[in-house]
């Protein structure tokens, strides 16, 4: 890949926690950043507080609410009209509700914001991505998975936190293993991490104790996502900085199937 402070790298949810941590530190290095996030106050915000440590910053932020998959189009067509090509694209935004919600679209809201919006942004931004080539994708995942339950898939008729929050990413990590496999040979590595476990974040602070730092969680994600010895390594999931197995239903080809021919009908 290029030099970091050649490379164009994108990352959702980066107003706040570990995707502020993956810009500040990234914009130290150099990179081109386009920042998303829900919020055009906070947007500013972070790109303020980016540009106070780093005068000379290239920065540019763009807001959408994964919980209306008609934004992550409008946020794709926008990123497509702006730049020709990306390098990196860093999909960190997730939330865990307590309570089930639905989205505007209909869907469990957890389920589409941590997976289904980040399956459809990434999809209308390969275009980008296979221009940038080589280029990587990372994922943003959990050591806190759960198999997925074709048959109550939104959680309509059992809903908790942590069984939606972990559902979910086992559903990210399975359409990284798919899509690695799909993008074989045109120079695009995709990976999913478990950055760190229980950083002091908003979703983390008053639900459960800190066990680790942010700072922990920002290196392991920064080194997926642009370090040199990590050249050609796709399909992979990593707990923190160290290769390791995923929930055994990530490994199921028929399970991931049924997942992708669901995910293809939801975002239809």
């Amino acid at each position: 890949m290029k030099p970091v402070h050649e490379q164009v790298i994108m990352i959702t949810g980066a107003t706040d926690g570990l995707g502020r941590g993956i810009a500040m530190k990234l914009a130290g290095q150099g990179a081109e950043l386009l920042l998303h996030g829900r919020s055009n106050e906070r947007g500013e915000q972070t790109m303020a507080a980016i540009r106070e440590k780093y005068p000379d910053a290239r920065l540019r932020f763009y807001r959408a609410d994964l919980a209306r998959l008609s934004e992550v189009q409008s946020l794709a067509e926008e990123v497509k009209r702006n730049h020709d090509r990306l390098d990196v694209l860093v999909n960190n935004a997730g939330v865990y509700l307590d309570e089930r919600m639905v989205s505007a679209d209909g869907y469990e809201l957890v389920f589409q914001v941590n997976y289904l919006s980040h399956v459809l942004l990434t999809r209308l931004l390969l275009p980008l991505l296979k221009a940038a080539a080589p280029s990587r994708i990372v994922n943003v995942a959990s050591a806190g998975q759960a198999a997925l339950d074709f048959d109550d898939l939104m959680l309509e008729r059992s809903y908790s936190g942590s069984s939606s929050y972990q559902r979910s990413k086992l559903a990210q990590i399975m359409f990284t293993i798919d899509l690695a496999g799909e993008l074989r040979g045109e120079g695009i590595t995709v990976s999913a991490l478990h950055p760190s476990t229980f950083m002091p974040t908003k979703m983390v602070v008053g639900r459960f104790p800190p066990s680790s730092s942010v700072e922990d969680g920002v290196a392991a994600t920064v080194r997926l996502a642009v370090a040199p010895e990590l050249e050609g390594i796709t399909g992979s999931y990593f707990n923190v900085q160290r290769e390791e197995r995923a929930h055994r239903q990530a490994y199921d080809e028929a399970a991931r199937r049924r997942l992708a021919e669901i995910t293809n009908r939801l975002l239809a």
